[in-house]
């Protein structure tokens, strides 16, 4: 993938969609190869559970957007919907303040059917929560 290919997919992500929840969260898209996808989310209060410290809900937000959206990469939107079906997560470490960086790549992409997994580290590349989602690819 050229790297005029990569800003121009880069772009779309960080602009689709309007007011959305990882607009909310401070999502942004950093990184595309031909079978990854990466994004940042800041870790402040706003994201925090009454403890002080990430909210699951979050990670899970982060998850699915990167897994959401790494599916619409890979079908043609104009004719289908990649639609989440399941997510499974581990929250495996907290994490108080920050930048925490997730990358979702394929563990299956069918004509019908995307498994991804998706890892969320931290800065020191800590392994803070490890998703599997799964979109139905539908036709719209």
């Amino acid at each position: 993938m050229t790297p005029e290919k990569k800003a121009e997919i880069l772009h779309q992500l960080n602009t689709w969609g309007g007011e959305t929840l990882g607009k909310t969260l401070n999502i942004v898209f950093t990184e595309v190869t031909d079978d990854t996808l990466t994004a940042t989310m800041p870790v402040t209060p706003k994201v925090h559970q009454p403890y002080g410290i990430l909210h699951g809900g979050a990670s899970c937000v982060l998850a699915e957007t990167l897994g959401s959206c790494l599916s619409v990469l890979h079908v043609d939107i104009e004719k289908f919907a990649p639609v989440g079906t399941n997510i499974n997560s581990n929250h495996l470490r907290s994490k108080k303040e920050g930048i925490v960086t997730g990358t979702a790549r394929f563990i299956r992409k069918g004509n019908t059917m995307h498994v991804s997994e998706i890892e969320i580290r931290d800065e020191k590349d800590a392994l803070i929560n490890h998703t599997t989602m799964t979109n139905n690819i539908i036709a719209r």
